[in-house]
């Protein structure tokens, strides 16, 4: 006997039944299929069967499969696959896969043409493409619209290097936010996400609420828009800072922390994590006040932020309790809860937006920039600068279809 492979290729109305009908077909031949794939665009179907069966028959599938076509109202075209063609096409198989996440407020034709030429450039294929997350309304646009496209591509990037500063010009360039990860068990396995607190899970920097009250706003601003950009050791900032809060009365940090503006995107992040079962931290350079206060509200596994010394009249003394919370210290943090918790480095996420962020962000298996610096902008591999700090649900590989009730924007 002698086999032949097949290349079926379909394309028309999608409806159901459609693809039993023409496997009915193929099984009364005792078809194989060696590969098959299916998209579905606004119930617009394109499918493709491989098949390798006994040649002797081959004419006679062909002819059964056209009849059902026309029957049924759909596309089918037929093409010949040599062995060698087959072989090349398993040989590719072993090539390393990547995920390439694409989004933003919306995304254009322009935005797609240059994610796509990156991609080219590199000499990586694409294999598929998804909608992550849901169709955009015509008539009632959500309030929070958002736009994202994840790209499986093959190979092996010629300048990774040279990429990474591509996608970098283009997310700034093109306002979108874009994630490059190995396809690997890591990538679907996360478990432990650790988070900074002032400017990523809340839009202030707490210390500066506390300078405004103690009358020193002008002062500790200038001091921590220095830290983050790195002009300054973290320690040295931290302390300088704090002593500037002397005398200031403990009771206006209840207040400061019920009006604390929340992220963009933190509870549906935080309902989705949690009910996925991730362990959730918070690494801040901020205050433990204010961390304990969100985990209260969040339902957080971890808070480390640093103490404020308090004397016995309830006013802040100027120091601090404990060790300083530093960029060292989150990234030897994250590294320990990863320990406790038994996750693997590779299955942790940091997410932050200032310089001290940086030393975590490099020491997690996906690390992200949050509306963050340019200096951890340009150190980070992912970064999300365009939508709310939910978008880190797309880098982990869930859309909004698999969310249901729980994935309400």
């Amino acid at each position: 006997m002698r086999e032949e492979q097949i290349l079926v290729r379909i394309t028309g109305q999608d409806r159901p039944g459609l693809t039993a009908s023409i496997m009915s077909i193929l099984s009364k031949y005792n078809a194989q299929i060696l590969d098959i794939g299916q998209a579905d665009i606004h119930s617009t179907l394109s499918l493709g069967i491989l098949i390798r069966m006994d040649e002797t028959f081959s004419g006679q599938v062909m002819k059964e499969l056209l009849f059902k076509a026309t029957e049924i109202g759909i596309n089918i075209g037929f093409s010949p696959i040599s062995d060698d063609e087959y072989e090349d096409w398993v040989n590719h198989q072993g090539k390393n896969r990547y995920i390439l996440t694409v989004m933003g407020r919306q995304l254009e034709a322009r935005q797609i043409e240059a994610a796509t030429r990156v991609i080219a450039d590199q000499g990586l294929n694409i294999d598929a493409i998804r909608r992550m997350t849901g169709r955009k309304s015509i008539k009632n646009p959500a309030k929070h619209v958002r736009a994202c496209i994840e790209f499986s591509v093959r190979g092996e990037p010629r300048d990774r290097q040279e990429m990474q500063s591509k996608l970098m010009r283009m997310s700034q360039d093109l306002e979108i936010d874009f994630s490059f990860q190995r396809d690997d068990m890591f990538r679907r396995m996360r478990r432990l996400i650790c988070f900074d607190m002032d400017s990523t899970l809340i839009q202030t920097e707490c210390i500066d609420e506390l300078a405004e009250r103690a009358g020193v706003g002008d002062q500790v601003r200038a001091i921590t828009e220095s830290a983050m950009r790195g002009e300054m050791d973290f320690k040295e900032s931290f302390t300088r800072r704090v002593k500037l809060l002397k005398g200031l009365d403990v009771s206006v940090m209840h207040d400061i922390a019920e009006h604390m503006p929340i992220t963009e995107g933190v509870d549906r992040l935080m309902t989705i994590l949690k009910t996925c079962g991730y362990k959730i931290a918070i690494l801040s350079g901020g205050f433990t006040y204010f961390g304990e206060y969100l985990q209260r509200k969040y339902g957080i596994d971890y808070v480390y932020a640093n103490e404020l010394e308090i004397d016995d009249s309830g006013k802040l003394t100027g120091n601090y309790v404990g060790e300083i919370v530093d960029g060292h210290r989150k990234a030897e943090l994250l590294k320990l809860i990863a320990q406790v918790e038994k996750v693997n480095l590779a299955q942790t996420i940091a997410v932050g937006d200032g310089a001290n962020d940086l030393p975590m962000i490099s020491e997690a298996g996906l690390g992200i920039a949050f509306h963050a610096k340019p200096r951890v902008v340009a150190n980070a591999k992912q970064s999300i600068n365009t939508i709310g700090l939910d978008g880190v649900l797309y880098f982990l590989g869930f859309k909004d279809s698999y969310l249901g009730d729980q994935g309400k924007l």
